[in-house]
C-alpha cells in the first residue's frame, strides 16, 4: 500500500495545530510532540491558516471558514462571513445579510447541512436563512463546490456545511460576548428607535477523564432595522411617449429582530473504538415591527419632458395612509444523535439519527386611513402633488388638498380607495340607504378599512443514516465507503387573511387618541412629508375593526394553500485512491449514489362560484370537494462523481471533478394548489376589450397552478482548478467550472379566455355585480383613458394569462474564479502583519429562454485587507456583485421574482486582543469596532426598462463588542 505523503508537515499539521491551539501552554505541547518550534497564531491570521489548511487537504474544490471568522467577529449571524468568501454572493433581507448564493445559485438550489445533516428553513422553500445563525454558536463552515457520493446534502450550487463544536476535541473554555449595535440612521417612526445589542455565553467542559464532553452556547439578540422603501406599482407610457407610475408604494419601515439561540453538544468516549455525540438546537426569533405610508394609484397632468424625465402634477390624488404593524415569529429546533464504532483498525460503521422541526407565523396588518371614506368625497376634495421623474423613480416637490395626514384631528380611520370588491359575497353585511358623494348608496365596493394577512407554516423533516467505512490494503484504492441514507420530509402552508371594516362604517371617524404615538412619521425624504403614526393593531386588539375570513372570498388565499410530502432513499458507495502517476502523486475517489424519490402533495383549486364565495357552493363556510387536489409522484437518479488532486509540484495541485447533482423543485413551485385570480383595481377592469389592450396594460384576470410532478433540477458538472501554496497563510488559485444544466423549471405562460377557459373545460369565470362596476360620475378610467358617463357599466376584458410551471428547460453555466491570499510580508520585512484576501468570480449563465438564473450574478469580487500584530487588528472588507434576479414576498403572501441592481458593499473592523497584557485579568478580554454597509449603499429593484420600482435604503450599522474568556 503506498502511503504518500501530499502536504508539507511545515505547512498543513503544524499550520493548523498552531492555528487551532493558539494557548500558549497547548502550543508548547504540540511543539514536543513534533518536536518542532512552534508560534501561536490568532486572528485573523490564525483563521487564514485553518480555511488553507481545509482547502489543501480536501480532494473536493472547497472553501472554509473557521472559528476566528465566526466566533471571533462581531457579526450577527454566520451569513455576512460566508458572504466573503469565493464564489459566494450575500443577499440582503430587510438590511441583513440573509441569503447566500453559491456560484451563483440561490440558496434554494444550495444544499445547507449543520454537521453534515441536511438542514431546513423557515419560508416558502427549501433555502435555509443563514440570518438565523449567530455566530457565537458556530466553530466553522465548509463549502463544497463539488460533491462525492458520502456527502448526503447536495445542490447544483454546491453545498454549505456548517459546523458547531465537538467538546472532547476543542479546548476547555467559559466565555461571554456582549455587543451594542447602533443603526446609522434614525428611526422614521417615533415608536422606534435605532439601538440594539447581542448578549452569548458559552462553555466547553470535559469530564471522568476526557470521555465526557459538553458544550453549550446561549446567544441573545436585539437588533434594530429602519429601512426607507420607496415603491411604484409600475410604470405606463402614455401617447407622447412620456413615463409616468400607475401607482405608489412609499413606506418608512422600522422593525427589530429579537432571536434567542441554545445550542448544546455532548459527546461521550469511554473507548477509542466509540464515540457517541447528541447535538440540540433551538432557535426562536422575532422580527416585528410597522410599515408606514402611503399606496394609493397614481394619475399626472400637465406633463413634460420625454420619457422617464419628466414633471408634471399628480391629480386626483386620493392617498391611502397604510399603517401595517407585521409580528414574525419562528422556532427551529434540530436534535441529533451520531453513533460511531470501530469495528477494528480497519473497519467501523456510523449511525446517524436526526429530527427538525420549524414553525413560522408571517402576521402582517393593514390599517386604512385617509381623508375621507371612499365615496364620501368626489374629486374636488382630492389633493394635488408635483413630481419630478427620473431613471431613480419619483419624487415629490409640494402638495396642496393634503394637510391631514399631519393632522391627527383631521385623518379619517376609513378606507379611502374603492378596494372591498372581493367582499361581494357579504355584500346584504354592508348595505345602507346612506349614499356616496355621487348619489349611490354605499356597498360592499366601499367597505374595506384593513386586512390582516398571514401565513403559518411548518416543516419537519427526519433523516436515518447508516454507513460503512472501510481501510484497504491496496496499492491504488485506500479506502471504501457505502452506506443508505433514509430522510422524510414534510412542509404546509397555510395562507389566511381577514378583511377588515370600522365600526363606523359607512360613515368615517378620527383617530382614537389612545391609538396614537407621540410624534409624526417622516416621509419627507420622498416628498411626501409628515405623517400621523398610530399602532396599526390597536383597531384589531379592541374590536374596532369586523373581520370578516378571506379564505372563501379570495381565491389565491385558498391556491396558496397547501401540503408537500418527500420520502427520499440515497444508496450510495465512493473509494478513495491513492497513487502515482509519473512522479506526480495523486489522490481522489470515485462514487456513486442511487436516488429514489417519492413525491406528493394535497391542496386546493380556488375559484369564485355564483354566489361570490370560492370553493363554497353551499355557503356552509366548508371547502367544497371538487376544490380538493392531490397529486402524487416517483422518479429515481443516478449521481456519478469523480474527484482527482494531483500535486504538480511542492504545495501545488490541479484538481478535477465531474458529477452530476440535483436540487429539488421550490416547494411553492411543487404546490398542487391553483386558483383563478382577479384584481379589483376599478383601472384594471377598466381596461377595453381587446388583446391588444391586455398585451400593453397588463388584465385584472389571471390564473396560476403549482405542478406536484416536478422533476428536480440536474446539472452535469465539470470543474478544473490550479491552487499554489507558498506560505501557512498564503496562496493564490484559478478555477474554472462548467455545469450542464440539463432540466430546469420553466415559468409557462398561457393567454386564455377567462369567458371560456379552454384549459378548464370552457369555464365561465366572470360574474356579474362581482368583476364589473358602476362609474360613479362622468371622467375618463383606466390606463387608456377610456370615456365612461356616471351609471355606466364597466365590464373587464376578457383575457388574461394563465401560469404555471414545467420541466423541461436547458441551460448552461460557465464560469471562472480567482482567489488569492498574500501576506505582504513576502514583499518586504517592513509589510509585516499586512494581508490581502481577495476574489473574483466571472460568470456566463444562459437558460434557452432567456430567463435568468435565481441568484446568479455575472460578476462578483470580494477583498479583505488585513493588519494583524501584536494583538491589534485592523480588517477592511468589501464585497461587488452585479445585476442579479430573485424572488421575494409579493401580494396576498405569494413569492414573485424581481431583478435587484448591482451592489457593493463596504464593512470594516478594529479590534484588539489582550492575551499578552500584563495585567492577568485583561488577558482573556477582546474588544472590537465593526461597521457594516459603511458607504450606504441602497437596494433596488428595476424593471425591463431599468427604471427603479423599489428602492430600500437601510443605513450603515455600528457595532462595539466585547469578548471575555475567562479561561
Amino acid at each position: 500500500m503506498k502511503n504518500t505523503q501530499f502536504f508539507k508537515p511545515a505547512l498543513l499539521s503544524i499550520a493548523v495545530s498552531t492555528a487551532m491551539y493558539s494557548h500558549h501552554s497547548l502550543a508548547q505541547e504540540i511543539a514536543q510532540a513534533e518536536d518542532v518550534e512552534v508560534i501561536s497564531v490568532s486572528g485573523i491570521r490564525g483563521s487564514l491558516i485553518r480555511a488553507q489548511a481545509v482547502k489543501m487537504e480536501n480532494t473536493s474544490i472547497v472553501e472554509a471558514i473557521s472559528a476566528e471568522d465566526i466566533g471571533k467577529l462581531p457579526d450577527s449571524s454566520i451569513a455576512e462571513s460566508l458572504a466573503r468568501l469565493p464564489g459566494m454572493s450575500g443577499e440582503r433581507v430587510g438590511g441583513r445579510t440573509s441569503g447566500i448564493s453559491v456560484r451563483g445559485f440561490k440558496e434554494d438550489f444550495t444544499g445547507t447541512s449543520l454537521n453534515g445533516r441536511e438542514l431546513i428553513g423557515i419560508g416558502d422553500n427549501r433555502g435555509v436563512e443563514y440570518d438565523l445563525y449567530p455566530s457565537e454558536i458556530m466553530t466553522g463552515a465548509t463549502i463544497y463546490k463539488t460533491s462525492d457520493a458520502a456527502l448526503m446534502v447536495q445542490g447544483i450550487g454546491g453545498t454549505v456545511d456548517l459546523q458547531t463544536v465537538r467538546p472532547l476535541q476543542a479546548q476547555e473554555t467559559l466565555t461571554v460576548n456582549g455587543n451594542y449595535e447602533l443603526s446609522g440612521r434614525d428611526s422614521d417612526n417615533p415608536e422606534f428607535d435605532n439601538k440594539g445589542h447581542r448578549l452569548s455565553l458559552s462553555f466547553v467542559e470535559k469530564f471522568a477523564d476526557d470521555t465526557i464532553g459538553l458544550a453549550v452556547a446561549l446567544a441573545s439578540t436585539e437588533s434594530p432595522n429602519n429601512q426607507r422603501k420607496y415603491g411604484v406599482w409600475g410604470y405606463n407610457t402614455n401617447d407622447d411617449g412620456q413615463i409616468t407610475p400607475s401607482g405608489l408604494d412609499t413606506q418608512a419601515i422600522s422593525t427589530v429582530l429579537e432571536r434567542d439561540t441554545i445550542s448544546a453538544v455532548l459527546q461521550f468516549q469511554p473507548t477509542e473504538n466509540l464515540d457517541i455525540v447528541i447535538d440540540a438546537l433551538d432557535i426562536s426569533y422575532s422580527d416585528s415591527g410597522v410599515i408606514r405610508g402611503f399606496i394609493e394609484p397614481f394619475s399626472a397632468e400637465d406633463v413634460t419632458g420625454t420619457g422617464i424625465n419628466t414633471t408634471g402634477t399628480q391629480v386626483g390624488v386620493n392617498p391611502v395612509l397604510r399603517t401595517d404593524p407585521s409580528k414574525k415569529d419562528g422556532d427551529l429546533q434540530v436534535f441529533g444523535l451520531n453513533v460511531e464504532y470501530h469495528l477494528n483498525d480497519n473497519w467501523s460503521v456510523e449511525v446517524d439519527v436526526a429530527n427538525s422541526e420549524s414553525t413560522k407565523r408571517d402576521l402582517r396588518g393593514e390599517s386604512y386611513a385617509g381623508l375621507a371614506r371612499n365615496g364620501a368625497l368626489d374629486s374636488s376634495g382630492f389633493g394635488t402633488r408635483n413630481f419630478e421623474m427620473s431613471q431613480d423613480g419619483i419624487l415629490f416637490t409640494d402638495s396642496t388638498g393634503l394637510d391631514a395626514f399631519a393632522d391627527p384631528a383631521a385623518l379619517q380611520l376609513a378606507g379611502p380607495q374603492e378596494w372591498g370588491g372581493g367582499l361581494a359575497n357579504l355584500a346584504d353585511q354592508f348595505t345602507s340607504t346612506e349614499l356616496t358623494a355621487n348619489g349611490s348608496p354605499y356597498s360592499y365596493l366601499n367597505a374595506q378599512d384593513g386586512f390582516l394577512n398571514y401565513a403559518d407554516f411548518s416543516e419537519e423533516l427526519t433523516t436515518y443514516k447508516f454507513e460503512v467505512v472501510g481501510l484497504l490494503d491496496g496499492d491504488v484504492f485506500t479506502k471504501v465507503t457505502a452506506g443508505v441514507n433514509y430522510s422524510d420530509r414534510y412542509k404546509d402552508k397555510e395562507n389566511k387573511g381577514f378583511f377588515a371594516t370600522s365600526s363606523s362604517y359607512p360613515s368615517s371617524s378620527v383617530i382614537p387618541q389612545e391609538y396614537l404615538y407621540n410624534g409624526l412619521a417622516d416621509l419627507t425624504w420622498a416628498g411626501l412629508g409628515y405623517v400621523v403614526a398610530y399602532d396599526g393593531f390597536a383597531p384589531y386588539n379592541d374590536g374596532e375593526y369586523t373581520l370578516n375570513d378571506a379564505g372563501l372570498l379570495e381565491p389565491d388565499r385558498l391556491g396558496d394553500t397547501y401540503v408537500v410530502e418527500e420520502e427520499v432513499t440515497t444508496l450510495y458507495a465512493k473509494v478513495d485512491f491513492n497513487t502515482e502517476l509519473g512522479d506526480f502523486p495523486v489522490m481522489g475517489n470515485i462514487g456513486l449514489q442511487y436516488v429514489q424519490t417519492d413525491q406528493s402533495s394535497s391542496g386546493y383549486t380556488g375559484v369564485v362560484g355564483a354566489n361570490f364565495a370560492v370553493c363554497d357552493a353551499d355557503n356552509d363556510q366548508q371547502i367544497d370537494a371538487d376544490c380538493k387536489v392531490s397529486v402524487s409522484t416517483d422518479y429515481s437518479h443516478v449521481l456519478p462523481s469523480l474527484n482527482v488532486s494531483v500535486e504538480v509540484a511542492d504545495n501545488k495541485f490541479v484538481r478535477f471533478a465531474a458529477n452530476k447533482t440535483i436540487s429539488r423543485a421550490r416547494i411553492d413551485q411543487m404546490k398542487a394548489s391553483g386558483f383563478v385570480k382577479f384584481d379589483q383595481n376599478i383601472d384594471q377592469i377598466a381596461i377595453p376589450n381587446t388583446q391588444a389592450a391586455v398585451d400593453e396594460y397588463g388584465s385584472p384576470w389571471s390564473k396560476f397552478a403549482g405542478n406536484p410532478l416536478l422533476k428536480p433540477l440536474e446539472a452535469n458538472n465539470f470543474d478544473l482548478s490550479f491552487e499554489n501554496y507558498f506560505e501557512d497563510e498564503g496562496y493564490v488559485s484559478a478555477a474554472i467550472f462548467y455545469k450542464d444544466l440539463v432540466n430546469w423549471t420553466r415559468d409557462g405562460d398561457l393567454g386564455i379566455n377567462f369567458r371560456n377557459d379552454v384549459t378548464n373545460g370552457g369555464a365561465d369565470y366572470f360574474i356579474p355585480g362581482f368583476h364589473d362596476r358602476i362609474a360613479s360620475e362622468d371622467g375618463l378610467y383606466g390606463p387608456a383613458n377610456t370615456p365612461y358617463s356616471a351609471g355606466d357599466v364597466i365590464t373587464p376584458p376578457d383575457f388574461g394569462s394563465y401560469s404555471f410551471f414545467e420541466d423541461g428547460l436547458t441551460g448552461e453555466v460557465k464560469g471562472l474564479e480567482l482567489t488569492a491570499n498574500v501576506p505582504l510580508n513576502m514583499l518586504a520585512d517592513a509589510l509585516e502583519g499586512f494581508g490581502i484576501a481577495a476574489s473574483a468570480t466571472l460568470i456566463d449563465a444562459e437558460l434557452e429562454d432567456g430567463t435568468a438564473i435565481p441568484g446568479q450574478s455575472d460578476r462578483t469580487y470580494s477583498v479583505t485587507a488585513y493588519y494583524a500584530m501584536g494583538g491589534f487588528e485592523v480588517r477592511l472588507a468589501g464585497t461587488d456583485r452585479s445585476e442579479f434576479s430573485t424572488y421575494q414576498r409579493g401580494g396576498s403572501n405569494k413569492i414573485e421574482t424581481s431583478t435587484r441592481n448591482a451592489v457593493t458593499l463596504l464593512d470594516a473592523q478594529i479590534s484588539y486582543d489582550f492575551e499578552d497584557s500584563d495585567i492577568h485579568y485583561l488577558q482573556g478580554l477582546r474588544v472590537s469596532l465593526q461597521g457594516t454597509n459603511l458607504t450606504d449603499v441602497d437596494e433596488e429593484t428595476v424593471d425591463d426598462n431599468g427604471i427603479v420600482t423599489t428602492r430600500r435604503q437601510f443605513g450603515p450599522s455600528y457595532m462595539v463588542n466585547f469578548n471575555y474568556a475567562f479561561y
